[in-house]
């Protein structure tokens, strides 16, 4: 008979205790174990047994449940929930205690339910049953493998709309928690980032490392791939990282849509992993449609990529800033790091005829990365554009010559 998993039912069971008791039944019903942690802060239920409770959950987080409730902060309440809540899975996790995680919830459940599983890892199911699903809940999920699933009615009562999406959340969820994930016994792994405008260069790079025997992994540089290149360098998934296309630190300088924070480009350099950078389409900023364009940059140089997306070209200031802030994050390496500036473009729409080519705006771009970067770093003038053949074999050369 097939062992039953154990399925980490996560909500606030002092408001929500008759909707949890109804997704316990249906777990149980799905031939699976469950553990129930309690993040509700006004008490408990006795409905059904509760494995951990919220004081436990308070603690993990370094304050106590009366304090809490003497405060008499929601936001904050719930901060210190999810917070608790984060460490408290990661460490039942790694005593191997579930198999899967459920929660559901409105706005605060929802918030604590997703806080916490931002530390667990990928491949591990998670559903998080939501009144937000419809919503942009990007800044919660983050780069984590979250499946939302909509509540359609408010999580409050059991009703019959609810119900068959609690049912099917129960078995998708134990379903998936049965799956054998196949262990991937190749450690050579490449990083790549990539944009429509890099990607004659990465489809080059990709075909040249998966001869060597390497797997590929091409991270969009829309800011969300950005954070999960960040993320999976943090984990040690990859022996080496060619960042070709680095372009969200413009976006992360002037406002566009596509930045992935502060502490991209940091990563590999915390860990060492060797690192070959590239200013890839650092030529623009990413805004949505034309009329979404803040007003101050209404008259620069904007494209229409596609309707939805418009791009702005970087003028010679940003360039310099852009140089300078690349850079500083390169000079904090701990590994070997070279950057490569392909002379003649970085984009597909800076080649030479094209809508963004400007030689004297990338001019100022190479000089103050290289007036930035310390000594013992190599920088790389190549008479090459960013997509030729060539550059992306000298990209390919210089990364393995790092790794070997």
């Amino acid at each position: 008979m097939t062992q039953k998993p154990t399925i980490l039912m996560l909500g606030c069971f002092d408001t929500k205790g008759e909707i949890f008791d109804f997704l316990r039944d249906c777990l149980l019903a799905e031939e699976a174990e469950v553990l129930a942690v309690n993040v509700g802060v006004l008490g408990s239920t006795e409905l059904f047994p509760i494995t951990i409770e919220a004081e436990v959950i308070c603690q993990a987080a370094g304050d106590k449940i009366e304090a809490i409730r003497t405060k008499n902060d929601r936001g904050y309440a719930m901060e210190i929930m999810g917070r608790g809540a984060g460490k408290v899975l990661a460490d039942l996790y790694r005593q191997k205690k579930f198999a899967a995680v459920i929660g559901m919830g409105g706005g605060s459940g929802t918030y604590v339910t997703l806080k916490a599983m931002q530390l667990l890892p990928l491949s591990l199911p998670k559903i998080c049953i939501s009144t937000l699903a419809s919503k942009d809940l990007s800044d919660l999920i983050g780069v984590k493998d979250i499946l939302l699933m909509p509540s359609v009615v408010d999580v409050a009562a059991l009703n019959s709309i609810i119900k068959p999406i609690i049912q099917q959340a129960s078995a998708a969820l134990v379903a998936m928690s049965r799956v054998q994930i196949i262990k991937e016994s190749n450690t050579k792994r490449i990083a790549i980032s990539m944009f429509g405008n890099t990607s004659a260069c990465v489809d080059y790079c990709t075909d040249l490392l998966e001869a060597k025997g390497y797997e590929v992994m091409n991270f969009h540089a829309n800011g969300v791939g950005g954070k999960a290149l960040e993320s999976l360098t943090l984990e040690g998934c990859f022996s080496g990282i060619l960042d070709i296309t680095t372009t969200e630190l413009a976006d992360e300088l002037c406002g566009g849509i596509c930045s992935a924070g502060p502490s991209r480009l940091e990563a590999a350099g915390k860990l060492g992993i060797p690192q070959v950078v590239v200013p890839g389409c650092m030529d623009m900023v990413n805004f949505g449609t034309m009329d979404s364009v803040p007003e101050k940059y209404k008259n620069r140089q904007l494209y229409a990529w596609v309707p939805t997306v418009t791009l702005m070209r970087t003028n010679e200031k940003e360039n310099q800033d852009l140089g300078r802030m690349l850079a500083d994050k390169l000079n904090q390496s701990t590994g070997s790091v070279a950057v490569l500036f392909p002379e003649k473009g970085i984009s597909q729409i800076d080649a030479e005829g094209n809508v963004f080519h400007n030689p004297k705006s990338n001019e100022e771009l190479s000089k103050s990365i290289q007036e930035n970067l310390k000594s013992g770093i190599p920088f790389v003038n190549l008479p090459f554009h960013i997509n030729d053949r060539e550059f992306a074999e000298t990209a390919v050369e210089r990364l393995l010559d790092m790794i070997k």
